[in-house]
């Protein structure tokens, strides 16, 4: 399912950070993010080598072309340093109950990067881009129960929180955006 008509990344900028599509050399600090305990703590504790870590940078990158969202590398203005990424998909995940066929939200940050509001502004970014560009009526998020800094940025994003649900046989929190009519509407005239 395509969420816009977009088949490559977009470039959104901030005061702070610009998020871009990712290019290829952006794979040590992405790995080294993804092979932080502290950074993966709320993605079930599982580190990704530098192999898994291209899989997913290359996986983010295709999803433009197949879904008209995908993921975006958040680089730091300050210094030009990856910082993380930030992205909207369909990642056709196996969860009750089930968000296939929405986007879905979803970021990760370096540690050197929490607490100083990065993924508040790039998230926040993001879903202004989607209010205008993405054709669904609502993006989903989950989010692990213990994540507390992140049900607090998705309710400064306007998310509400649905019951909870099942992903990998492990509790998660549940929540949803409703996107702005006018999208919605353009969704149901494409469809």
């Amino acid at each position: 399912m395509r969420f816009s008509a977009l088949t490559s990344a977009p470039t959104l900028e901030t005061e702070r950070l610009v998020l871009r599509g990712f290019r290829e050399d952006d794979l040590d600090a992405h790995a080294a993010m993804l092979s932080d305990p502290v950074v993966m703590e709320h993605f079930g504790g599982h580190l990704f080598g530098r192999e898994d870590a291209w899989r997913r940078l290359v996986g983010g990158v295709g999803l433009w072309q197949l879904q008209g969202v995908g993921l975006l590398a958040v680089e730091r203005k300050a210094d030009g340093k990856l910082i993380g990424h930030v992205g909207l998909f369909d990642y056709h995940r196996e969860m009750t109950p089930s968000i296939e066929g929405k986007p879905e939200l979803g970021y990760i940050f370096a540690a050197e990067a929490h607490g100083q509001g990065f993924a508040g502004e790039a998230c926040g970014a993001l879903m202004q881009w989607a209010d205008e560009a993405v054709e669904a009526a609502e993006v989903m998020a989950i989010i692990a129960p213990t994540n507390a800094p992140s049900m607090r940025l998705a309710e400064r994003l306007g998310f509400q929180r649905l019951l909870d649900a099942i992903y990998r046989n492990e509790p998660t929190t549940l929540w949803t955006r409703a996107l702005p009519a006018s999208t919605t509407s353009a969704a149901s005239t494409a469809a």
